[in-house]
């Protein structure tokens, strides 16, 4: 009655009906059925062994593609079929839209580095003309000591800074 209530077509309150039980007395089967299968995956999980994925990639495309075709009554059934829960199919259909972006291929530098490579030429072009303003402050200097040495009157020339 459990192997027929998830696999059948019709609901499992229908398969309750047909065979003549109260439908919550199949539901506590059903739930029973899957303790026992809990304790059981549980020990094969203790054994050491690493679980492998109940699906292969051909057989998630496989469901989805079926389950997209189907109404929510017959999807159901389908899910009770395979033995899925919402969450399953969910996770599936993400997997498989996640696989099918595409992956931008960019050919050049980004906007960042060529923002990066302007500052940079930028900020050399402004240490160079830093550099040669400190240099003419020098030979300005310089030039002072050397006209004071000689007496002659720079405060004419250059006007009076002192």
């Amino acid at each position: 009655m459990i192997t027929k209530a998830l696999q059948a077509d019709i609901s499992v309150t229908e398969t309750a009906q047909a065979a003549g039980i109260a439908k919550q007395t199949l539901y506590a089967w059903i739930r029973q059925a899957r303790i026992v299968d809990v304790s059981s995956r549980s020990k094969k999980k203790q054994r050491g062994r690493p679980r492998k994925s109940r699906w292969s990639p051909e057989g998630k495309l496989r469901i989805l593609v079926e389950a997209s075709a189907l109404s929510d009554e017959d999807l159901g059934a389908f899910m009770r079929r395979e033995g899925l829960h919402e969450a399953d199919l969910e996770r599936m259909r993400e997997a498989a839209l996640a696989g099918l972006t595409p992956v931008v291929v960019q050919r050049g530098p980004s906007a960042e580095q060529r923002e990066n490579k302007k500052l940079k030429s930028e900020l050399r072009r402004k240490e160079k003309a830093l550099a040669e303003a400190a240099a003419l402050l020098v030979l300005q200097k310089k030039f002072r000591a050397l006209m004071e040495e000689e007496g002659d009157d720079t405060a004419e020339l250059f006007g009076d800074d002192s």
